[in-house]
């Protein structure tokens, strides 16, 4: 693997026990299905947050990667391979960057979980969105390919790749609305009073309809890999939440790493490390793609952004409170709900 960036979350380990592949068991399937797959095979796994664990396969002439629902009961909708396998097939046939996709297996007496198997990318993921360990080029160089990357997937049209059926069409930033306030109600634990501003006014006060395009769901820096070569994006990663929808929404939530991240956010620590602000991201993004932003709709847009994240943080305190996850950062999700619900209501009053 290419070494720029260094984090302590790329790179690989040791399988862990619950995570265990048999290579003896999935050569041979492999070698079937794979042209000039041959082993033998060693099998990390990658270390870093994803929701589906993730393998590195290496075998003598070529390296893949092995994407596979986690082990144990699981919610019906929950970590699906199925339809990241489609879209990074659908997008094989385009210029927008992703693995290519190999094999999709369902039959879980392999290797106890559904799977799928796709190109091996080098290059790196890096953590921090303000790159500490780049130089002013590179960071201006990824934020413009960035910037580039998601703008040629919105161009998109999915019907014309195969995406048709990938998601229900119009009406995206409304039926979030719905399941998100349900998920917010569902898991609220004390009174907000500006994400009750919100849940009362953003369904009174939608964006105008945009066209239908493939939506990521979570594009970020910790979702590519950047070739540290060229800063060009040569990969997105995980499309578990991807679905069609609306560009803009997609891209305003990809901007909330300038509020999440305090560097971001501050307009003279971006001009010192050369990433463009906010509003010139945006501009960028314009530029980049066939959509025009009002700033009504903008700000509209980001205080949705700001509901959708508060609600996803109040769902995490919700599970502490059903002592369904770990406790100890139950107030830290709690006041980042708080403070993105009145950030997101500033926003709107705007």
């Amino acid at each position: 693997m290419i070494k720029k960036f260094e984090s302590q979350f790329n790179g690989t380990k040791k399988m862990s026990e619950k995570h265990f592949i048999d290579p003896k068991i999935l050569t041979p399937f492999l070698e079937k299905k794979i042209p000039d797959f041959s082993g033998p095979l060693v099998i990390e796994e990658f270390i870093g947050g994803q929701s589906n664990p993730t393998y590195f396969l290496k075998t003598k002439n070529k390296s893949y990667v092995l994407r596979r629902k986690p082990p144990g009961v699981l919610l019906k909708s929950a970590h699906a391979v199925d339809r990241e396998f489609k879209v990074i097939s659908a997008l094989n046939k385009t210029n927008v960057p992703v693995p290519k996709a190999f094999i999709h297996c369902e039959d879980v007496s392999l290797i106890g979980t559904e799977f799928f198997v796709m190109e091996y990318i080098d290059g790196t993921v890096i953590w921090e969105s303000h790159i500490p360990h780049g130089t002013n080029e590179d960071r201006y160089e990824i934020y413009s390919s960035m910037n580039e990357t998601i703008a040629n997937l919105h161009s998109l049209n999915p019907l014309k790749i195969g995406l048709k059926d990938f998601g229900r069409p119009g009406n995206y930033v409304a039926r979030q609305l719905s399941i998100w306030t349900k998920q917010y109600r569902d898991s609220e634990t004390a009174e907000i009073s500006s994400m009750n501003n919100l849940i009362d006014w953003l369904p009174e006060n939608l964006p105008s309809e945009k066209p239908t395009r493939l939506v990521h769901g979570d594009f970020s820096l910790t979702n590519v890999i950047v070739n540290p070569e060229t800063n060009k994006i040569s990969s997105i990663l995980d499309w578990e939440l991807s679905t069609l929808g609306d560009p803009i929404a997609d891209f305003c939530y990809h901007c909330l790493q300038y509020f999440i991240n305090p560097i971001l956010g501050d307009i003279n620590q971006c001009n010192e490390l050369n990433i463009p602000n906010l509003e010139a991201y945006r501009d960028m993004y314009m530029e980049n793609s066939e959509f025009e932003i009002s700033e009504s709709e903008w700000n509209t847009y980001m205080g949705f952004s700001m509901f959708k994240l508060a609600a996803i943080a109040q769902g995490i305190t919700g599970r502490v409170r059903d002592g369904t996850a770990a406790g100890k950062d139950a107030d830290k999700f709690f006041e980042q709900t708080v403070s993105l619900a009145d950030l997101g209501w500033l926003f709107v009053q705007k």
